[in-house]
């Protein structure tokens, strides 16, 4: 057995052996039963991490996103099997490429058109820029290629990239394979579509209102862009560099800024708020924000051999999540348990046979997340009666 100095040592260990800083918040049954703040938000300061701290969400922004996905589905907005196209119409025809036996690529029309679940289970076809299948540099340079009008123009709505990317074949037939990648942005136009407003605006309402989030957005607000912490490169002799990323200029104001959907920025109080409703069946404070079993749809597997690489090893994924799916691989984790995490070093987990919600951040380049977000997963349900 555990206890919470444990995990008071391990975080303290992480900022002693040279990580900038940061913060850790565990909930149960709806009660915070830990919250810890380390180091520095910025270090040449001397600013100490706090409970006002803002990290950037980066991926982590998906989990908003595919909960607000599963709020209007169960409010009967759309059906899973719906194709996309009825809410983006560009959508209503594809292609994708296809690889022959002697090498030669040619595009062939798709079985049938992209549709919500795809979007959800990440089965669109279409990749960022680290998937590895055999078409999947096609099509991203391909989307690439399309994009240059809207790179040019400077600035660009998401349903302008939407509109653009549907031109792009796609690496696989919908449905076929799990690719990492564009999927977000397609349920983000969809989201847009449904509300008529914008994802800031669904967000507010839908999420960061009733679950007291008030410091989780994706443009900077009142003192919001001063308690930004400071991102630090690790460089190979293990100093830390401050820097300064393009991507934090998608925060500001105006539309010469926005690019696509703006990611999000939250703390780990604020964000804790989303896991622990999500651990907890879909209630936060007495108030339903979504279904139980609609949190049980979303966190059931849909890949029978997983996800690949060590840091995801026992992990399966759901819709938007991964999902805990076996012991076999060295997690003390549940099965059950679901969440994500971020390239700037940010992990949560939502566990609902325990209803425990898990938020851990940092903000660090690499993020070295197989190393941080493994061990406090381990020390965390360590510490569980």
């Amino acid at each position: 057995m555990s206890n919470f100095q444990t995990l008071d040592r391990l975080l303290q260990s992480f900022v002693d052996n040279g990580l900038p800083g940061c913060t850790l918040h565990v909930t149960q049954h709806g009660e915070t039963i830990y919250e810890g703040f380390f180091g520095m938000a910025n270090r040449e300061t001397g600013e100490k991490i706090t409970d006002r701290s803002i990290f950037r969400m980066a991926s982590m922004s998906k989990l908003p996103l595919y909960t607000t996905m599963m709020i209007l589905y169960e409010r009967g907005e759309f059906l899973l099997s719906d194709p996309i196209s009825k809410f983006l119409p560009e959508w209503e025809s594809s292609r994708k490429f296809v690889r022959q036996p002697n090498g030669y690529v040619t595009t062939v029309p798709t079985s049938r058109p992209i549709n919500i679940s795809d979007t959800l289970s990440m089965k669109c076809g279409l990749p960022y820029c680290n998937s590895y299948g055999p078409t999947d540099n096609l099509t991203l340079r391909a989307m690439q290629k399309a994009m240059q009008p809207l790179v040019a123009k400077g600035h660009f709505t998401n349903r302008e990239q939407v509109a653009a990317i549907s031109t792009v074949p796609l690496a696989c037939e919908p449905g076929e394979r799990w690719i990492y990648g564009f999927s977000s942005e397609l349920a983000a136009a969809i989201i847009e579509a449904v509300c008529g407003k914008g994802i800031d605006d669904v967000f507010q309402e839908l999420l960061f209102d009733p679950l007291e989030m008030p410091s989780t957005r994706s443009r900077f607000f009142g003192d919001t862009q001063q308690r930004m912490v400071q991102l630090y490169r690790r460089e190979s002799d293990r100093t830390l560099t401050p820097v300064n990323l393009p991507i934090d200029e998608k925060h500001l104001p105006g539309e010469e800024h926005e690019e696509g959907w703006a990611r999000l920025f939250s703390t780990g109080s604020d964000y804790s708020h989303l896991m622990t409703m999500l651990a907890c069946g879909g209630v936060y404070k007495g108030r339903r924000i979504l279904g139980r079993k609609t949190i049980d749809m979303m966190r059931a597997n849909g890949l029978p051999n997983g996800l690949e690489g060590s840091y995801f090893a026992g992990y399966g994924y759901g819709y938007g999540v991964r999902t805990l799916m076996t012991h076999a691989e060295g997690s003390n984790g549940s099965l059950g348990a679901f969440g994500w995490s971020g390239g700037f070093g940010t992990w949560c987990e939502s566990d609902p046979s325990e209803e425990l919600a898990v938020v851990y951040m940092h903000n660090m380049v690499p993020c070295e997340e197989e190393y941080y977000h493994l061990r406090v997963r381990s020390a965390v349900y360590g510490c569980l009666e």
